[in-house]
């Protein structure tokens, strides 16, 4: 992990911003998946990894803003624990290694948030999402499970999603490294769609990647010729020449940060004509965002720029008509690009998205759209140098939202039904890339993009 000065100075800044309490940070446990012995992969809570870098089950901390404390609760194995997992290190040498100077037995948790209550002090924490700590919060701060969301402390989300949407410069650098990863992972999937293989033998494959490099699949890797489901985690499709597959998938490095691809491409690797001039149009609002991406501009805008892109490129070739503008205010876009431009990323692929999505992609600034398709936009705030963010224009075309808005006469001024009823067999085509928000621009995260134009596509299958 970083050195111990980086998590101290993240510790400091929160202190800096928020005033007065303590803040309770619980880490994540281990989770059975079938009984108790046999557990889920650990994963450690994002923000608890943020501020004190300990990647091990059962650990807690408090912030005390008051009295200036840093305090780690966890318990110390014993001989029963060494004989399944071998010698540890004490509580005390781990906490050390990142800054934190004080330790106390787990049992000590439960006393200390007693006495601040007794003093009527403020306890900050943030809302859980797994059922182990909300039955930790609940006992704990005696407030129900189902209402722990609403008792979050507003001000440390607030705190802690401006500290986290900045990316350090020690972050940037291993995000970077590890592209290479996701490049690896996306040109395996490439070079393996070919006529008679199955779905699930290239997902295995680049899982597997993953694993070689030390991490895991940073989400479910979505891979299908069943593009136009938006996340299609089945995998049991034999593919044919002339499929479209979609690869969404990513690499979650053993840091805990993430990358985030999407490519789609045709197995055998040979586009038709007709996914050439969809695949083309996806291609042209990748990069117009790309290109236009900067600090200071509302990525809501860059969002409606994908839009306005895809119906001008869908209107010549005779699936759309009328005003550019008016169209994509009225929503005719989202038949066929239902979702959001994208997303934070860092620590989570999408980033800090337990903590609330409009706190992370909105802020104080903006309110989300009710609209359809708009309404998905995860990402909408105005941008800043050191935001790490995805760029995933997409067309789909889904039967049963086709026959909806056909039936239903929505934004039917804008829609050529008949035309659009010839591609229901299409799929979908999605292109994703990774974005740092530079001083003045914004960038390609990797050493190489992953092959993304027709030829260079077409050459990697065929390699």
């Amino acid at each position: 992990m970083f050195s111990k000065e980086i998590y101290q100075k993240r510790r400091n800044a929160l202190k800096a911003s928020v005033k007065q309490g303590i803040a309770l940070f619980l880490g994540n446990v281990d989770s059975p998946m079938n009984y108790p012995g046999n557990i889920y992969p650990f994963r450690q809570d994002s923000s608890f990894l943020y501020f004190f870098g300990l990647d091990h089950p059962g650990f807690a901390a408090i912030i005390d803003f008051d009295e200036n404390k840093e305090i780690i609760f966890g318990n110390d194995v014993e001989i029963d624990d060494i004989i399944w997992m071998g010698p540890q290190p004490s509580v005390k040498d781990m906490a050390a290694e990142f800054g934190i100077e004080t330790v106390m037995p787990f049992t000590k948790l439960a006393d200390y948030i007693s006495t601040a209550k007794n003093q009527a002090r403020k306890i900050h924490f943030l809302p859980p999402y797994r059922a182990e700590s909300k039955l930790t919060l609940e006992a704990l701060l005696d407030i129900k499970a189902a209402d722990l969301k609403a008792y979050a402390s507003v001000e440390l989300i607030k705190a802690v999603v401006n500290l986290r949407n900045i990316k350090s410069a020690e972050e940037i650098i291993h995000i970077e490294d590890i592209m290479d990863v996701a490049y690896e992972m996306h040109t395996t999937s490439m070079r393996m769609a070919h006529d008679g293989v199955w779905e699930r033998e290239i997902a295995g494959t680049i899982e597997g990647i993953a694993l070689k490099h030390g991490g895991v699949v940073s989400f479910p890797v979505i891979l299908s010729k069943r593009g136009e489901t938006l996340h299609n985690h089945s995998h049991g499709n034999l593919l044919r020449n002339g499929d479209l597959l979609l690869t969404d998938a990513g690499f979650e490095s053993p840091w805990h940060y993430a990358t985030d691809h999407t490519r789609t491409f045709p197995v055998g690797g040979k586009f038709s004509t007709r996914q050439r001039e969809i695949y083309e149009i996806v291609l042209a609002a990748n990069n117009a965002v790309h290109q236009n991406v900067k600090p200071g501009i509302f990525y809501k805008e860059m969002h409606y720029l994908a839009a306005t892109t895809i119906f001008d490129g869908l209107k010549a070739l005779g699936l759309v008509k009328g005003d550019t503008a008016q169209a994509v205010a009225d929503g005719a876009h989202t038949l066929f690009f239902p979702h959001g431009l994208g997303h934070m990323m860092g620590m989570d692929v999408h980033d800090m998205e337990d903590l609330g999505e409009n706190f992370v992609g909105y802020g104080d600034e903006l309110e989300r759209s009710t609209q359809f398709g708009t309404a998905y936009l995860r990402l909408a705030r105005k941008l800043q140098q050191g935001f790490v963010l995805t760029n995933e224009p997409g067309i789909y075309f889904i039967p049963a939202l086709i026959d909806k808005w056909k039936a239903e006469g929505i934004n039917s001024q804008y829609i050529n039904f008949d035309k659009v009823d010839s591609y229901r067999d299409f799929g979908g085509i999605r292109l994703e890339d990774d974005i740092l928000i530079t001083e003045t621009s914004g960038r390609n995260l990797g050493r190489r993009r992953i092959p993304i134009e027709v030829d260079e596509v077409e050459a990697m299958i065929n390699s």
